[in-house]
């Protein structure tokens, strides 16, 4: 199995080749990034304790930032960060907390044991969705330490298939699953696994710390003074076409755009099916914020502070491949609106059931949403105040883990 296994990799990667061919531009950063550090892997073996994190993207990354973040404080360990995407890795490829950031190499046992002799972990760190199995076989071999860090399972998953007895079998690895909720436990234990512990997601302990601090420049404060705000975050074009149609309905409210793409093409093509009255964020110095109805944020790093002056928020990709970050939004006790693809995100579902989020699926269902928190302050109160308290009451994940492990 193991063979059949390493030969759907060197296919993946054909795959990404093609794609680069044809002008992707992920797939050509994919390729690019790895090759400028074939050297990073060779020669002499990286000096002092290590502790290996690895991430698919960015999302994950915040799932692991406040872990990372504890053991760089206490200065006992370097930190190797590697991510499987660009996306994540073009983004925080200047993070200061780890002391090196690289993309993971292709899943082989060459690679695999390149990695370990040049780094030597003391301990790795997987996040949510990694299993990579060709590097579980070696650092399993090895016998540095493996954690599983905000890990989810589901029924659906190969690893519980009737068929699924190899891909079971390399769950071995890990020392420890910590992960979100009973139900993963539950497959886990049925599964053969024991060694898993409950303890939440670690990154509502990301969005509560930027909330503590996040604050909001003198010119938002005066562009959403008197008005409800609307806030789309990590948007894509199909969650626009229903921001966009709401806007000449709602004349008491503003809207913040903050696309998940903010290339020069993507950001001109939202600008041109806007409202007059729109204005991007590079050019808001341009214009005084009483006159401005629309904003679009055509920069990185500022949705997770926005949303702390959103009266409501619409979380993006919900008619893609699923929905970003619902807890980004709900920590500050903001109702979140999502399209239909939800489902394997466990604080959208929590959040549906308790009454601090909704989804849509067609225009009918969207506008009766909006309409109900917009113009309903009771209903827009108890939806974010629902929405706040479970941030809240699931926080505390990062000091379980550490506590557990005596990091």
């Amino acid at each position: 199995m193991r063979f059949f296994y390493s030969c759907s990799v060197h296919f993946y990667v054909f795959l990404i080749r093609l794609a680069a061919l044809f002008g992707k531009s992920k797939a050509k950063l994919w390729l690019k990034g790895r090759k400028l550090q074939k050297s990073e892997w060779t020669g002499a073996p990286a000096e002092d304790k290590w502790i290996w994190m690895h991430v698919s993207s960015l999302g994950e990354f915040e799932q692991g930032r406040t872990l990372l973040e504890h053991i760089s404080a206490k200065n006992e360990y370097k930190i190797l960060l590697t991510f499987f995407s660009p996306s994540g890795f073009e983004i925080r490829k200047n993070y200061d907390k780890a002391d090196k950031i690289l993309y993971l190499p292709k899943d082989t046992g060459a690679n695999a044991r390149k990695l370990l002799e040049k780094f030597h972990p003391e301990m790795v760190f997987f996040v949510k969705y990694e299993f990579w199995f060709n590097y579980l076989k070696v650092i399993k071999k090895a016998s540095v330490p493996l954690y599983l860090i905000s890990g989810i399972f589901r029924e659906k998953q190969h690893f519980f298939k009737i068929w699924g007895g190899w891909f079971r079998k390399q769950l071995k690895a890990f020392n420890h699953f910590y992960i979100q909720d009973e139900n993963s436990a539950a497959l886990l234990k049925k599964a053969g696994y024991t060694n898993a512990t409950v303890c939440g997601d670690t990154r509502f302990d990301r969005v509560k710390s930027i909330a503590e601090s996040a604050q909001i420049p003198e010119w938002l404060e005066r562009f959403g003074k008197g008005y409800k705000v609307y806030v789309g975050g990590s948007t894509w074009e199909p969650d626009d076409e229903y921001i966009l149609k709401l806007i000449p309905k709602e004349p008491e409210t503003k809207f913040i755009f903050v696309p998940h793409d903010v290339h020069e093409s993507r950001i001109k093509g939202l600008l041109s099916n806007c409202p007059e009255g729109t204005v991007l964020y590079s050019q808001k110095d341009e214009h005084e914020p009483e006159k401005v109805k629309v904003l679009i944020i055509d920069s990185i790093g500022l949705l997770a502070s926005l949303y702390k002056m959103a009266d409501l928020a619409q979380i993006g990709n919900g008619f893609g491949t699923g929905i970003h970050n619902v807890a980004e939004a709900a920590v500050y006790g903001c109702p979140v609106i999502f399209g239909p693809k939800y489902q394997k995100f466990k604080e959208a579902v929590d959040l549906i059931e308790l009454g601090g989020g909704f989804s849509f699926k067609n225009e009918t269902e969207y506008f009766t949403l909006c309409d109900k928190l917009l113009h309903n302050e009771k209903s827009l109160a108890e939806a974010g105040g629902i929405a706040g308290k479970y941030i809240s009451e699931n926080s505390g994940a990062t000091k379980r883990i550490t506590d557990d492990l005596g990091l």
